[in-house]
């Protein structure tokens, strides 16, 4: 039995090794992308390129701060709130942002970082090159035990081609679907579709936990 404990404590460790190890990777990358906005953005518009820079160091200080692997998912769109601060400076009135959150989701745990790949995604890929307005709406809703986390984009869409390279190359989709098959095995479930044209919708399904406590069991 003593045995038999230590193995589940080290199955636990390296669990949240893994874990920690992929959400590391998330930051530099990030932190990468939104430089590359700021740069282009100091000579166009120095005065946005001052507020991204703001923005940018009150995300940073809630990264360093935040050491939790799981988090609810009402911590999850407080984070994405700050990503997408800089993202509408960036793009002025070009982008809109929605939500439509369940109410009786706010209180689900979910990996931390997990939606900022999955919106980074929606707005290099979908508004970048687009021409005239955008909207990117975040959706959440409980289904039959299960939590539904949605990122749809009215941008440029994608091919079936171009869809199947951001889920299997890139860090922040990979990373994403390698975090949620680490946490919950094959409990899980991420799908992109996409149209040229017409958008792109990114689906997380995961069991419906209220509990980090139940996700390093």
């Amino acid at each position: 039995a003593r045995i038999e404990h230590r193995v589940q404590e080290q199955e636990k460790l390296l669990l949240a090794a893994k874990v920690e190890a992929l959400k590391s990777q998330i930051n530099p990358h990030f932190l990468f992308n939104t430089l590359t906005s700021v740069s282009s953005l100091i000579r166009s518009n120095p005065d946005s390129a001052r507020m991204v820079i703001t923005k940018l160091s009150g995300l940073l200080r809630r990264l360093l701060r935040q050491h939790e692997h799981f988090v609810t998912l009402r911590e999850e769109l407080d984070a994405i709130d700050e990503y997408l601060d800089i993202e509408v400076i960036r793009f002025g009135p070009k982008l809109t942002v929605k939500k439509e959150i369940a109410p009786d989701t706010m209180d689900i745990i979910v990996p931390s970082m997990l939606l900022q790949p999955l919106v980074e995604n929606s707005i290099k890929h979908g508004f970048a090159r687009k021409i005239g307005p955008g909207c990117l709406t975040i959706r959440s809703r409980r289904e039959g035990g299960r939590a539904v986390i949605e990122v749809v984009d009215d941008g440029m869409g994608m091919t079936l081609e171009r869809l199947e390279q951001p889920m299997s190359s890139g860090i922040g989709l990979a990373n994403v679907r390698e975090r949620l098959r680490v946490v919950y095995g094959s409990a899980y479930q991420l799908t992109m579709t996409s149209e040229p044209g017409k958008g792109t919708l990114a689906r997380i399904e995961v069991p419906e936990l209220t509990d980090a406590k139940a996700l390093s069991a």
